[in-house]
């Protein structure tokens, strides 16, 4: 065998690799080459889908330059709105259609179809919405009326996922609140995304968006009220958008009375004092009086200890309860319609409750001892009371008491 040295090479190789090696950002290129796929199909949607999918430009790299061509028609200076004073421009872009459904329908689509293709440029997407709706100053009014339509109908359409948030939460600037821009913008929102959704799908996205409960935040400051909110969507049309904004109010309203009238039940506070800070708030919240009658017996009925180790303490419980606090239900039944509306509250309660189910002659004879109710009402509720719910057990249960106050009529 050969004792000889093997041969080695000489000096060293550097290599570089590929992927140090960076091309240089070059968006105006790609942006001229979508252009030139729109001029070169005249703006015909379909055929520059198809051109588009059968391209090989990088969209990963230029995203958000592909939405702003969209949009805009071509790419847009860093930073802003302002179109870039070098470089192709087509005149088929959404600000340049008609401010309708059926001319910006087709341009969702499109988008939809794109994004199905190439799912990473949904982010490129939320980029570009999130821009321009911070930039709605800038843009005319009509063509912000565009950016609304074609906003509601991505929703309507379901965007790829595009989130609520993406929209709401840009909108939300001062300034642009402060202009009223916010409102008109919104306003157009809701009204084209009702067209084919229903209000429950609309609260939906504003929950999703964290605005089911702040729909104030679009109203500049001056306007911030329930008066003015209702006012303004009555005007546009927009009537059950504002039923549910009052309903949405009432129960705010209700949870704070209940709450305030249930930490002076605990805190066993003068009954002068609870009927006076009730009937306040109350009057401040403009609250219908057959609500307040519901909400006390709620609340009474919610304070009870129902911890008795059988059905006869919780009873007593339950008419201690009534005894204590008859003076404050006094204090707002003020008329046989009320006086009928507590019936019917105690009725509905003890028919839904097991635990009260056989309380109810007791609790009505007991608000009759208490002065709350009168004679004339519970005869009334005896004979044509008109609440179904277990109403024939209860008529019946009311026997022996009406008998009585029958007869003790009778006697006068």
């Amino acid at each position: 065998m050969s004792s000889k040295e093997k041969p080695t090479l000489g000096g060293t190789r550097i290599k570089t690799r590929k992927r140090n090696i960076a091309a240089p950002l070059d968006p105006a290129s790609f942006s001229d080459a979508i252009v030139q796929i729109y001029l070169d199909n005249g703006g015909d949607l379909e055929l520059v889908a198809k051109s588009i999918e059968s391209s090989d430009l990088n969209f990963s790299r230029y995203g958000d330059t592909f939405f702003e061509v969209v949009f805009v028609g071509g790419r847009t200076q860093p930073g802003t709105i302002k179109p870039e004073e070098e470089g192709d421009r087509h005149p088929y872009s959404v600000l340049d259609c008609a401010a309708q459904r059926e001319a910006i329908l087709p341009f969702v689509l499109y988008i939809q179809k794109t994004l199905r293709r190439r799912p990473f440029l949904i982010k490129n997407l939320e980029n570009v919405m999130r821009k321009f709706l911070q930039s709605l100053e800038f843009f005319e009014e009509n063509e912000r009326k565009k950016l609304a339509i074609f906003t509601a109908l991505a929703f309507s359409q379901k965007l790829s996922g595009l989130p609520p948030e993406t929209v709401f939460q840009p909108l939300l600037k001062d300034n642009l609140v402060a202009k009223g821009i916010v409102l008109s913008f919104i306003t157009e929102f809701f009204k084209e995304y009702l067209k084919e959704n229903s209000l429950d799908d609309l609260i939906g996205l504003l929950k999703k968006g964290k605005m089911e409960d702040n729909l104030l935040d679009f109203f500049p400051s001056a306007k911030r009220s329930s008066e003015a909110l209702s006012e303004h969507f009555t005007k546009e049309g927009l009537t059950s958008l504002v039923e549910y904004n009052e309903k949405k109010m009432f129960e705010v309203k209700l949870k704070e009375i209940k709450s305030t009238l249930t930490a002076m039940i605990n805190d066993e506070a003068e009954i002068s004092e609870v009927i006076e800070t009730v009937k306040q708030q109350v009057k401040d919240a403009k609250f219908p009086d057959i609500e307040v009658i519901r909400m006390l017996w709620d609340v009474l009925m919610e304070a009870v200890q129902w911890s008795g180790k059988n059905q006869q303490q919780n009873s007593n419980s339950a008419l201690r309860q009534v005894k204590a606090w008859a003076e404050l239900l006094n204090a707002f039944c003020t008329s046989g319609r009320l006086e009928l509306e507590l019936i019917y509250k105690v009725q509905t309660q003890c028919y839904e409750d097991a635990k009260l189910m056989k309380l109810f002659p007791e609790i009505i004879r007991t608000l009759y001892d208490q002065d709350v109710l009168a004679e004339d009402t519970i005869l009334l509720w005896f004979r044509k009371g008109s609440n179904p719910k277990g109403r024939q057990s209860f008529v019946k249960a009311l026997e022996p008491f009406v008998k009585w106050l029958e007869e003790a009529e009778e006697e006068e």
